[in-house]
């Protein structure tokens, strides 16, 4: 299904979903909130546990769920967007999120509640799991296959047939050469360049990259 098409999908779900807010008051909600906008999708509000908030983009701010409510969520760390996922799994909008301005190739797969910003490029047969962050102007390239609650920085570059695992972060400007795995639960930091495999619960650094850390 090409971008308009999904898009044009994803004006006419929500029609029908009942009232939509964006689920984290801070600078990702801000940003996710302009992803719906460029898709003609206005948000009823946020909704944030921080009770000092009321008020983000000139819309209200609440503090708690109710029932006919949908969410998108705005968390930026991934265990904590994944642990809300599953604590609000029955209030989640069951679809994907790409601003108007990123390139999604018809032939790419991407889960509900992953969010693909503006500038951002995904190439052809990409996977993307559920709860994935692909922020500014990154790119995906062709045959990659991104785990569930995954974040891929601003500017980051994953090269063709490359596979991130659950819960990783590639840090901002970080570049993966073609058909390097990382690992679930990793960190790649930023500007790293990874030109071999990384282990699970890994930090690496640098270019080329190294480990500075293993393990829990």
């Amino acid at each position: 299904m090409g971008l308009a098409r999904q898009i044009k999908q994803q004006q006419l779900d929500l029609k029908v979903m009942g009232d939509l807010y964006v689920y984290g008051a801070g600078g990702h909600g801000k940003v996710i909130a302009e992803i719906l906008k460029s898709n003609a999708v206005d948000v009823n509000g946020f909704i944030d546990q921080d009770i000092s908030i009321h008020r983000l983009l000139e819309k209200n701010v609440k503090h708690t769920i109710e029932e006919t409510d949908r969410i998108v969520l705005a968390i930026g760390a991934n265990e904590a967007r994944k642990k809300l996922f599953i604590k609000y799994h029955e209030y989640v909008a069951h679809q994907h999120f790409a601003h108007s301005k990123s390139n999604v190739s018809d032939t790419a797969a991407i889960g509900i509640q992953t969010v693909v910003m503006a500038g951002a490029v995904v190439n052809a047969q990409a996977r993307i799991g559920k709860g994935c962050i692909i922020n500014t102007n990154a790119t995906i390239e062709h045959d990659c296959i991104i785990a569930d609650f995954v974040h891929i920085s601003p500017g980051a570059t994953l090269a063709g047939n490359v596979t991130v695992g659950e819960g990783s972060h590639i840090g901002i400007n970080a570049s993966v050469i073609p058909g390097v795995s990382i690992g679930k639960g990793c960190t790649i930091g930023a500007g790293s360049v990874i030109i071999k495999d990384v282990p699970d619960s890994t930090t690496v650094v640098g270019n080329p990259g190294h480990i500075i850390k293993q393990g829990d």
